[in-house]
């Protein structure tokens, strides 16, 4: 009569069958350098974009240069860009030669500084949408309602450069290296 339930014999055997069946890689936490790259050209180009339309919104004589919030929203998108241009640089030597550049101190730069330059791009994207909602609260038919779009547009795509930003720095955290 055979035993009935798993016997430690069984168990063993069984456990050993698992170990050499499984043919599944294991999970890989490295993303590929082509992701970073259309993270880094979509980045670019939202601010970009953002750029244009904040720097030629108008309505008669008034631009963003008399509002405060629409003017370090400026600053942060020509900051975003020339951390992003840069970025995209060494993305692209890594995609076309395989290799990073610099040493491994460039992952802690690489993680940090898409920290940095996200919180920033989000901060100016907030003082931008509290000044156009304050600015929508206070326009009664003054014609001021396209100069509010255009603003809001370039706010708009300011904080979809954060979102960008974030999930690269997201990514180049897979890079650092793993403490023991």
């Amino acid at each position: 009569m055979a035993p009935i339930g798993p016997t430690p014999s069984n168990v063993a055997s069984q456990e050993n069958s698992k170990d050499n069946t499984s043919s599944a890689p294991p999970l890989s936490r490295v993303i590929s350098p082509i992701v970073s790259l259309i993270l880094r050209i979509l980045t670019l180009v939202c601010l970009f974009v953002s750029l244009i339309l904040l720097t030629t919104a108008s309505h008669e004589s008034i631009t963003f240069t008399f509002f405060r919030a629409y003017r370090y929203l400026c600053a942060t998108i020509v900051i975003g860009l020339a951390y992003s241009l840069l970025q995209t640089a060494f993305t692209i030597f890594h995609v076309s030669t395989g290799n990073r550049i610099g040493v491994d101190g460039l992952d802690y730069i690489d993680f940090y500084g898409d920290k940095v330059v996200s919180y920033v791009l989000a901060t100016g994207a907030a003082a931008s949408f509290g000044m156009t909602q304050e600015l929508k609260n206070l326009d009664s038919g003054a014609g001021t309602t396209k100069f509010i779009m255009t603003t809001d547009a370039a706010t708009s795509l300011c904080l979809l450069a954060f979102l960008f930003t974030a999930i690269s720095s997201i990514f180049s955290s897979f890079a650092l290296p793993k403490r023991a």
